[in-house]
C-alpha cells in the first residue's frame, strides 16, 4: 500500500488507511514503535497492544 506523506503542522506524517486500522484493531492514542532500517532502507511500526492471529494459507498443510 502506497501513501503519501503529508505536513501536520511542522513535522511530517503518512496517513493510516481506513481498512488497515479496521483490521490490525489500532485506535487514536495508541503508542506506536518506529523502527528504522537504513541498511534496506525501511521504516517498522509496531503497534502496542494489538494482538492479531494471522491467517494459515489453506494448502499449508497439504504441503507438509
Amino acid at each position: 500500500m502506497k501513501q503519501k506523506v503529508i505536513r501536520v503542522g511542522n513535522s511530517l506524517g503518512v496517513t493510516i488507511p481506513a481498512d488497515f486500522i479496521k483490521n490490525v484493531g489500532i485506535k487514536a492514542g495508541d503508542e506506536v514503535e518506529v523502527k528504522k532500517n537504513m541498511d534496506k532502507n525501511r521504516i517498522v511500526y509496531k503497534f502496542s497492544g494489538v494482538h492479531q492471529q494471522l491467517p494459515i494459507a489453506g494448502n499449508f498443510l497439504k504441503r507438509r
